[in-house]
């Protein structure tokens, strides 16, 4: 994964979701009766869940990138090789060196 800026709305729904989680964890402990508290933090998770997708929904629209240009392909040789021996040099480095070694030394 690529290292990216620091997002804000990232970071404020995980400070949202450790005060509810906190919230919760102090809840086991004392019993408290706050139910207006509670819809006032359901709502407010909501809304901050509506913005979080309308502003991905958002930067999801992006300018159109241009369409890549066709070039000449060119099979440029290295140095002043021929293009028979510049590919039997590619060959054999290609070539499996367990097969080659094979054929060099056959077992018997």
């Amino acid at each position: 994964m690529r290292p990216h800026r620091m997002d804000g709305v990232s970071l404020t729904f995980g400070l949202i979701f450790l005060a509810v989680a906190f919230w919760w964890a102090v809840s086991q402990v004392l019993t408290v009766n706050l139910p207006r508290v509670g819809w006032i933090v359901a709502g407010g998770l909501i809304f901050f869940g509506v913005v979080g997708l309308l502003g991905a929904i958002r930067s999801g629209r992006r300018e159109p990138q241009p369409e890549p240009v066709a070039a000449p392909a060119a099979v440029e040789v290295p140095g002043d090789l021929p293009p028979e021996m510049h590919a039997s040099i590619v060959q054999e480095l290609l070539d499996d060196p367990a097969r080659k070694f094979e054929r060099e030394h056959p077992a018997g």
